[in-house]
């Protein structure tokens, strides 16, 4: 823990901040990362793991690092698991990290400060920007590029929604983090491969639930818009190879929603 970070973390130990923050991990089969995401969140008052029935070592090492872990089966729905976290979490403020994303340094002493400050301040959540690092390459561009997400809000301001690509639906003010959430994902294209067909299956039967339905057209168009809006007007050129990687990758996303809730439809 940097100097800066400690500092933070010590505020918070004595109640200087006030206002007492809960950072919550959603985890499966996560050994590989969950130890040093832990440890960017030792300046949090607690940490609450909820973990869909890993078959590693998720559990025992973030036990051993203090967390609070809960097992609960995520039955293919990330907002009911989110809003279990909060139901668990017991600070007035709830920060939401995964456990392929690293808080740093500037990033902790921002939040610090932010809380710090609070009993003038209107704000109910706060969205920050996230970077992606990708085969050794920061994704600066393209889809990835400009993603801002809402993680760090009061916990009673608003409820976790969809069951994939899951948002924060808050009520009240939302500010803005200045200090970006560095994320690690898909450190091979095959890992990449098996989230995709994983999240797409989720997406399609939510789409299938709610009555929506695809023609050849769509199939086909679709995904060739997603490519040129991501590779082209977004910029995800220069990003370099990485870049259009994930460009034709996000693409065949589109594609693959599209075709499985076609076949959800043939089968009914």
């Amino acid at each position: 823990m940097g100097i800066r970070a400690w500092r933070i973390h010590t505020r918070f130990v004595h109640g200087t901040i006030g206002e007492m923050i809960s950072a919550v991990i959603l985890t499966k089969n996560e050994e590989k990362n969950i130890e040093e995401c832990i440890r960017g969140l030792k300046w949090c008052n607690e940490v609450v793991v909820i973990d869909d029935q890993s078959e590693d070592k998720t559990v025992a090492i973030a036990e051993k690092l203090g967390a609070k872990v809960y097992t609960r089966p995520l039955e293919n729905n990330f907002s009911v698991q989110r809003n279990f976290g909060l139901e668990k979490a017991k600070g007035e403020w709830v920060f939401f990290v995964d456990a392929d994303e690293r808080v740093s340094e500037s990033l902790t002493y921002e939040i610090g400060n932010i809380l710090h400050s609070l009993a003038t301040d209107s704000h109910s959540a706060f969205s920050l920007r996230r970077i992606d690092t990708m085969w050794g390459k920061q994704l600066l561009h393209g889809e990835n590029g400009n993603v801002r997400l809402v993680r760090l809000a009061r916990k009673n301001a608003g409820i976790w929604k969809d069951a994939v690509h899951e948002v924060w639906d808050i009520k009240g003010q939302i500010g803005k983090l200045k200090n970006p959430l560095y994320h690690y994902p898909h450190q091979t294209v095959s890992e990449f491969l098996k989230e995709i067909n994983y999240y797409t299956t989720i997406r399609a039967k939510e789409l299938f639930g709610n009555k929506k339905r695809v023609n050849t057209l769509s199939i086909i168009l679709y995904p060739k818009a997603k490519f040129f809006v991501n590779y082209f007007i977004k910029q995800g050129f220069l990003d370099g190879i990485p870049g259009l990687v994930v460009a034709v990758l996000m693409s065949f996303h589109s594609f693959l929603v599209r075709g499985k809730l076609w076949l959800l439809w043939q089968k009914k």
